[in-house]
């Protein structure tokens, strides 16, 4: 590490280019009566073509509701998406998104870059494919994802039963590493949780644990980690839940030391027992958060 001090512009400058985005042209392409809320299908577009997701919307809203990102989880099942947090299909402690909209919290929940339907490799691993094709061309495969972030946030913030004013985020695993990026590229979220995807850079270099594809900046290591991120994430309040067995919230301890010394006040470190999951008491506490509760 140096002292060197991370800035948005010097973050946009370490992730590189990206492909300027167009219009939406968002498509409704179904809608389910669910309990408590409808869930719609819709695609919009993005810089490499078109981006899927779910949209679950409360029942009986009265006046704009806020409005969260759902990420979903890695596990190495590149077939799952979107349909894990909305609960259709794999963990059902994964289906946050349902959770909060029975909640009356409206979700979003695009797949991310290689998942469910952004996968064209029969549900393999395309994620390093993604990252190679894009580090020749001296891009990073994190920065779309964040641009991405950002676009499905222009899709959700343009409906009119949201409350742009009041965007979340939350996710597990590989969900809960963007949990803590996403709000350094993108101001308008205020309020974020990231469970059990802390594990800094520093702690990475294991076997046991290693870089994931999506995470892979060159050079971010030599200066920065992820508190260094968190840190210029001044208008978002950050929930990070570790658990105490799970190899990805190695360091966690750490990460609340060293956002201390950096005076950061905005970041709120929560250490639980168990391993990497998302236990009901977790996403409780992640939901209370998330309400300001």
């Amino acid at each position: 590490m140096t002292s060197t001090k991370l800035t948005r512009s010097s973050l946009r400058g370490l992730l590189g280019p990206v492909v300027p985005s167009g219009p939406l042209d968002p498509v409704v392409h179904e809608e389910v009566i669910c309990d408590r809320y409808v869930r719609r299908l819709v695609s919009y577009n993005v810089p490499s073509g078109r981006a899927s997701a779910f949209v679950c919307v409360p029942d009986n809203l009265t006046v704009p509701a806020p409005v969260v990102f759902c990420h979903h989880q890695h596990h190495g099942q590149f077939d799952l998406g979107k349909s894990e947090v909305c609960g259709l299909r794999g963990d059902p402690d994964q289906a946050y998104a349902v959770e909060l909209a029975q909640r009356g919290i409206i979700t979003i929940s695009p797949d991310a870059i290689g998942f469910e339907d952004r996968n064209w490799d029969d549900g393999k691993n395309v994620s390093w494919f993604e990252l190679s094709s894009r580090l020749v061309l001296g891009r990073t495969l994190l920065a779309d994802l964040l641009q991405e972030v950002s676009i499905a946030i222009d899709y959700a913030t343009s409906l009119p039963e949201v409350d742009p004013t009041r965007l979340g985020f939350i996710g597990h695993s590989y969900g809960g590493r963007i949990a803590m990026w996403a709000p350094a590229w993108d101001e308008r979220i205020r309020r974020s949780v990231s469970n059990c995807g802390c594990i800094p850079y520093r702690d990475s270099f294991s076997h046991d644990a290693g870089f994931q594809a999506e995470l892979v900046v060159p050079g971010f290591a030599s200066n920065f980690d992820v508190e260094d991120v968190l840190a210029i994430s001044e208008q978002c309040s950050t929930l990070i839940i570790a658990a105490e067995n799970d190899v990805w919230s190695r360091g966690a301890q750490d990460i609340e030391t060293r956002l201390k010394e950096l005076a950061v006040n905005h970041v709120r470190v929560k250490i639980v027992p168990g391993k990497h999951e998302f236990r009901l008491a977790q996403r409780e506490m992640a939901y209370s958060f998330l309400l300001n509760q």
